[in-house]
């Protein structure tokens, strides 16, 4: 067995991999190890997106934090960054959502935050891990009123919504905007927090029924989005994903504005404000080129980590930089809250397009992007960290690299929350270098089945 935690926390098939008795396990070990420095009776806030699996998982986790003496607050569907922040404002001592972001249905998850709204570094993630494998050695269960207990709460949400539109307070009166909720947790939240705005909102996949989560919308699935927008003669399209920790955008035209393209925009426009902390954007390996570029150009510091947004995080607070994310459209506002938050990251955009006048198209010609290919290859999850050690794949992978060095880049890596070894080269021939990645890909996928 592979270890439990991956770039976001525990994943997997609910029910099959994430059953009932793990997630109460991951309570029992979650509250012990993030409150056990606590004099009084911790408590940890609990929220979930919007499948069919997060009442269950919820309900137990939170029978097993009880068990070791916690209370919990159940604060039911909300976005991955509002429980962030509620975890912060309300002062308790961890969180905890349930959700597998971007996946299909059938996908769970299971991530913690500590007490200020961060999440876990891999050292506490291991301890948790280290005392579900050895059954819990030298865990108390009380007893009689040593029993935890559990609040509902359903007044949160707006509280999120009440921050947001705060930190940032544009007027997007007369603008037209479509937002796809991917029928998940930001299927309320976005849509009041635009309407509050002054926005003229048209939402899309905001009926969830708990299975339809992420099916052919959101973040992943944007042609309906693109077709819309256009369709609506819109302004902009948002497209949130699953636990709207993400945003990917529309422009009046129907293009796509990733991640590189949003943070390319929103950095140029707070430096220019003079509110781009050490003048730098973190972003990871998987970025773009043309954001490499883009930065040279407009004289800001870019700063590279590995995948995933913890690891952009991390350095962001290393270093004191304010803004930072990935292509996939995760991007955190440090001023603002602790991770990844699709909402502010719409409010910062149309704040932008609000303050200059200009279209998303306009503003999204601030970085040229390189044509880029990338593929998955299918692998066990126990053996895709493992891939290097096939001699075929490595002589492979060498002669890649050697044959686009100068003149583009090649990236190979297991996926953080999948069974998926991922396949990335960037060139100029957008043909070529698909062809590449996918003889690539197969290759791994063929040796390593």
């Amino acid at each position: 067995m592979g270890r439990l935690f991956g770039t976001d926390g525990v994943r997997g098939i609910a029910n099959e991999e994430l059953t009932p008795v793990l997630a109460m396990q991951l309570g029992q070990a979650g509250a012990y190890v993030l409150t056990k420095e606590k004099e009084h009776k911790p408590t940890i806030m609990v929220g979930c997106d919007t499948r069919i699996s997060g009442d269950m998982l919820a309900n137990a986790l939170m029978a097993g934090a009880c068990s070791v003496g916690a209370n919990c607050v159940y604060v039911g569907v909300l976005p991955t960054p509002a429980v962030a922040y509620l975890t912060q404002k309300y002062r308790v001592d961890a969180g905890v959502v349930i959700s597998a972001s971007h996946n299909p249905v059938e996908f769970n998850g299971i991530k913690f935050f500590d007490g200020n709204g961060y999440k876990l570094p891999d050292e506490l993630e291991d301890e948790i891990e280290g005392l579900i494998r050895s059954n819990m050695p030298g865990i108390k269960f009380p007893i009689g009123p040593g029993v935890g207990k559990i609040k509902y709460r359903t007044d949160a949400r707006e509280e999120y919504i009440n921050h947001s539109t705060r930190a940032v307070p544009v007027n997007l009166a007369g603008m037209k905007i479509v937002v796809d909720c991917a029928e998940g947790a930001s299927y309320y939240t976005s849509v009041e927090a635009l309407k509050e705005l002054g926005g003229n909102v048209v939402a899309i996949h905001n009926s969830p029924d708990g299975t339809n989560i992420n099916s052919n919308c959101g973040s992943t699935h944007m042609e309906e989005l693109q077709a819309r927008v256009v369709y609506e003669k819109a302004s902009i399209g948002l497209a949130f994903d699953g636990d709207a920790d993400r945003l990917l955008a529309v422009d009046e035209n129907g293009s796509i504005v990733n991640g590189d393209q949003i943070m390319a925009i929103v950095g140029n426009h707070m430096k220019s404000q003079g509110k781009l902390k050490k003048n730098t954007i973190v972003a990871t390996v998987m970025s773009n080129l043309g954001f490499f570029l883009m930065g040279e150009k407009n004289d800001i510091i870019v700063e590279q980590t590995k995948v995933g947004d913890r690891y952009v995080l991390e350095r962001m607070k290393e270093i004191g930089a304010s803004l930072g994310g990935e292509q996939s459209g995760h991007i955190i506002f440090l001023d603002e809250n602790t991770t990844g938050d699709g909402l502010l990251s719409a409010l910062h955009l149309l704040q932008v397009m609000v303050e200059t006048g200009k279209s998303l198209s306009e503003l999204a010609q601030v970085m040229e992007m390189l044509p880029q290919a990338l593929v998955n290859a299918k692998v066990a999850n126990h053996k895709k960290e493992k891939y290097m050690e096939y001699q075929v794949i490595a002589d492979a992978v060498r002669q890649l690299e050697e044959k686009f060095a100068g003149e583009g880049r090649v990236l190979i890596r297991p996926s953080g929350t999948e069974p998926l070894v991922r396949v990335m080269i960037e060139g100029k021939d957008q043909q070529a270098i698909r062809r590449e990645a996918e003889k690539l890909a197969n290759l791994i996928q063929d040796v390593m089945f």
